[in-house]
């Protein structure tokens, strides 16, 4: 069973508890609206294979570290790289991934709380409430942003009272599977729908002419940022693993968890799509031809598709499928309250509770702001999320690699894996993290920037 110290840290009760935890921490409203339309835009299944070879070339790589610097120093991110470095500029380097986490989550709540609202908005609109309907949907209002932030964000912090065991494991191994049934059905549902077919085949089949230098760069900033990483959420969990679990063999498991509920994703929403357009709806951007793909497709055209539906396979489908981003949105958001509210706790000494519930107050404070203007939350994703994160991954890679030395980083992955001096997995793992992940995480990182400055 698990062990719960006073000041609130604990450990994950199974292998099971942690992948969930792990992979609904990286499964959040991105998979669902932004890696389907990515795909169907770049080459289909080109795009997939592509992305898949990258998470592994990447995010795999990066995830073992996270996972190994976690367990190793049973700390945050800023404690990690305190407790086996003498360096002063590595524990900024975590501490910039805690306040990644915190301004990520600042607009993260209002975004998840407008999936909730559209929820409640698809049953309104089924009973004939159509004030009501339009009212809660109206992402303008900042009363109501700030309204349903603080209603996500209390589920949030709730989960994280509970602690590890009892709060974070418990809550995922409940939200998951009932995310993937969500899916599956709506899946089965959408896939005998008129105009599906199209939808699939911009899916599945690979157009191998599309890839090129500007796909390559959309593949390999997907799969870093699809696997929460560079944030410290991974140290953070790995903090909590059992010292006789296999590190690699967990970080395959959420990897493939990833990807598989990103590519599950995409079943649904392109067919949903060409399902859309043969009900009469525009599904294309009319100024570059392009399919409309975020906020765009979830809260615009895809309401609109439930509404024409109609009668209680409308209501059904509608609710469920907001009711689904929800789940993958509360998924991710635990784990972005997690790593300040272990900061706290590690380092400060806090009892859960005030933490988590300090954190929670202090983030909606933001979110209040952020609530009456919206435009302020494509500036902080720049800046948080597109520099942040890759920055972070990037310093994690040079400490791996050159401070903490490799040596050292064998002797903790030796814990749960003792055929790991002779196994090719660490020499192979040893060559990415010294070299081919920083390349390819610095190019990412270089690409976004000078794309912002052109």
């Amino acid at each position: 069973m698990a062990t719960t110290q006073s000041s609130g840290r604990g450990t994950w009760n199974s292998k099971l508890g942690f992948i969930l935890a792990a992979a609904g921490s990286a499964v959040g409203l991105g998979n669902i609206w932004r890696f389907p339309t990515e795909m169907a835009e770049n080459g289909g299944a080109a795009f997939l294979i592509l992305y898949a070879a990258l998470v592994f070339i990447i995010g795999y790589p990066v995830m073992v570290g996270e996972l190994s610097l976690g367990r190793k120093t049973q700390r945050n991110p800023v404690g990690a790289f305190r407790a086996i470095s003498d360096s002063k500029f590595f524990p900024i380097v975590g501490f910039w991934g805690v306040l990644c986490g915190i301004a990520i989550l600042s607009f993260y709540v209002i975004v998840a709380g407008w999936t909730l609202g559209y929820f409640f908005e698809q049953i309104f609109y089924s009973v004939g409430w159509y004030e009501w309907a339009n009212w809660i949907k109206d992402t303008d209002n900042g009363w109501l942003n700030a309204g349903v932030a603080i209603v996500f964000m209390m589920a949030t912090v709730g989960i994280i009272l509970g602690g590890v065991s009892d709060g974070i494991e418990r809550a995922v191994k409940y939200l998951m599977p009932l995310l993937v049934v969500i899916l599956l059905i709506m899946i089965v549902y959408v896939m005998f729908q008129p105009g599906s077919a199209e939808g699939l085949r911009r899916y599945l089949i690979p157009d191998f002419s599309a890839i090129n230098s500007n796909l390559m760069l959309a593949a390999m900033g997907q799969a870093f940022f699809s696997l929460s990483l560079g944030m410290g959420a991974l140290i953070t969990y790995g903090s909590y693993l059992n010292r006789k679990e296999n590190i690699p063999e967990v970080a395959g498991y959420v990897t493939v968890a990833d990807l598989g509920i990103a590519f599950m994703a995409g079943l649904l929403i392109m067919p949903a799509i060409f399902m859309a357009q043969s009900n009469g709806l525009e599904v294309f951007n009319p100024q570059d031809g392009s399919l409309l793909a975020g906020p765009a497709l979830i809260f615009q055209i895809l309401p609109e598709l439930f509404h024409n539906m109609g009668g209680a396979i409308g209501l059904i489908f509608g609710a469920s499928f907001f009711f689904l981003l929800s789940i993958a949105a509360l998924t991710s958001s635990i784990s972005l309250l997690e790593v300040p509210t272990a900061y706290l706790i590690d380092e400060h000494g806090m009892k859960r509770k005030f933490a988590a519930i300090l954190i929670g107050s202090g983030v909606l404070v933001i979110s209040v702001i952020i609530a009456f203007d919206t435009s302020l939350i494509g500036n902080i994703d720049f800046i948080f999320s597109k520099i942040g994160l890759p920055l972070g991954g990037l310093m994690l890679c040079v400490f791996l690699g050159y401070f903490w030395k490799m040596e050292n980083v064998k002797l903790e992955l030796e814990k749960g894996y003792e055929g790991i001096h002779t196994s090719k997995f660490f020499p192979i793992w040893s060559i990415f993290i010294r070299y081919i992940c920083p390349i390819l995480i610095g190019i990412v990182l270089v690409t976004t920037l000078l794309n912002f400055f052109r």
